[in-house]
């Protein structure tokens, strides 16, 4: 019997979903709102920052707190980044942020794309699940 063949946009989607799963779980009310927002803000910070900015950013604005929001956007692109999975950009290493400043240029490029098509799915799992619906609706506010 053949091991099952999964894309790598599955892969992506599979990762993301569970990571969204997992934060489904463990925010509500504020912190689910500030974890919606990072998540949908990662894909741009990454376009106009690069991975490298992008990913200090979301460590700056978790100080340190293993539970903040932003702190959980982070490790999920780590963990992709980092994991072990076939789009692995940086396999051997723990830590994205060594990974990236200690890598080669053309690793780092490549990271970002990943990073990027990995946003995909994961911002889009966000909306579905995660995104609470405006109070207002649009013929409510004038």
């Amino acid at each position: 019997m053949s091991k099952r063949m999964q894309t790598l946009q599955q892969q992506r989607a599979k990762h993301a979903l569970e990571q969204i799963r997992k934060a489904e779980q463990k925010y509500q009310g504020e912190n689910r709102k500030a974890f919606v927002a990072s998540a949908e803000n990662a894909p741009a910070s990454i376009l106009i920052n690069g991975l490298g900015q992008a990913a200090a950013t979301l460590l700056a604005q978790a100080k340190g707190n293993q539970e903040d929001p932003h702190g959980a956007v982070y490790d999920a692109i780590q963990d992709w980044l980092c994991g072990k999975n076939n789009a692995a950009v940086y396999p051997h290493d723990k830590d994205l942020l060594t990974a990236i400043t200690e890598g080669d240029r053309d690793s780092y490029l490549h990271a970002q794309a990943e990073a990027l098509a990995y946003l995909e799915w994961y911002k889009q799992f966000t909306v579905a699940f995660l995104k609470q619906p405006d109070k207002l609706s649009a013929t409510e506010k004038g």
